[in-house]
């Protein structure tokens, strides 16, 4: 099951959390590696996913071409509820993510990127949020 996803990337949106990895990164959107189908986001019943959507929790989503978060394969590549990619706790210290950022810190990680990444891709922020955290 792993091989269909290896090498595959998914668009994501950084959302409104406390996470001390997407610290002031709110709305952006950036291509991610996706490596498997497990370690979807689910919910047993509906009163636990409205109390994680009232928590302000979800850190990532999956979306589509025009940055709509997304259910639909392959941009959402194991059809995580409300198309969460990442959460996070409350207080921001610890973030879960589907997605691997460490595959595509670099400018060159990527199968394709703008000319004006020299250096660094998107995903590098999110290891110096963490890095510079003091939560």
């Amino acid at each position: 099951r792993s091989e269909q996803f290896e090498g595959r990337l998914s668009l994501v949106r950084i959302e409104n959390s406390n996470s001390a990895f997407m610290h002031d990164m709110q709305g952006s959107r950036f291509a991610i590696a996706v490596a498997h189908g497990e370690g979807r986001a689910s919910f047993a019943s509906s009163a636990d996913a409205e109390a994680f959507a009232a928590s302000n929790s979800a850190a990532m989503r999956y979306v589509d071409a025009s940055g709509e978060k997304t259910m639909r394969y392959p941009a959402n590549p194991n059809g995580a509820s409300d198309a969460i990619a990442g959460l996070s706790s409350v207080d921001g210290r610890v973030t879960l993510m589907m997605p691997h950022p460490e595959r595509v810190f670099r400018a060159s990680q990527n199968s394709w990127h703008p000319e004006d990444w020299k250096e660094d891709a998107p995903s590098i922020r999110l290891f110096r949020n963490a890095r510079r955290w003091h939560g």
